[in-house]
């Protein structure tokens, strides 16, 4: 065991840094940013999935994981509604997630911020045309960020995130 330990300290790290991210498109709005000036410490956030095929969940739950740990940024997931900051949205509105949709948006406490994550959301991606499908997220509810992708990476929804909550710093 000291063998092991002693070679682990002689290597030292070798584990690299997070991947740089693509440079991204303007995602938030000045609006958004100004509707972010109370989170600028921390951020909650309730994911609601309205018909996705689970792509963009895997990448935001790998937020979480030790390689991007978005909780050393103050962004958490929320469990209810009533405690988020903000809504993230997956998928397609769905005509079964309709409603729902539209309850949780009213259950979150204002100020708050919804971001349509990946291609679905924003324009109903591979999903487009479908019986079932009853349009992107924006036609149902206001949304302040859009996040690009199928799916996104997480380094994307990272530094979305990031990005919202350094332009409520100004000011």
């Amino acid at each position: 065991m000291f063998r092991i330990l002693k070679k682990s300290l002689k290597t030292g790290v070798v584990t690299g840094q997070h991947p740089a991210a693509a440079p991204l498109e303007e995602t938030s709005t000045s609006e958004a940013k100004e509707k972010a000036r109370p989170f600028r410490s921390s951020l909650a956030f309730r994911a609601v999935d309205t018909g996705s095929c689970n792509a963009c969940e895997m990448e935001m739950n790998a937020l979480a994981n030790p390689v991007y740990d978005i909780e050393r940024f103050g962004i958490h997931i929320a469990a209810s509604p009533r405690h988020a900051d903000a809504l993230v949205v997956t998928g397609p509105v769905t005509v079964n997630m309709e409603h729902a949709l539209k309850d949780v948006y009213q259950q979150t406490p204002d100020p708050k911020i919804v971001i349509a994550l990946g291609d679905c959301a924003i324009n109903c991606g591979v999903f487009k045309g479908s019986y079932a499908v009853t349009g992107p997220v924006d036609r149902h509810i206001p949304v302040d960020v859009r996040i690009p992708g199928c799916p996104p990476r997480p380094v994307n929804i990272l530094n979305a995130l990031q990005e919202l909550r350094k332009g409520s710093d100004k000011g």
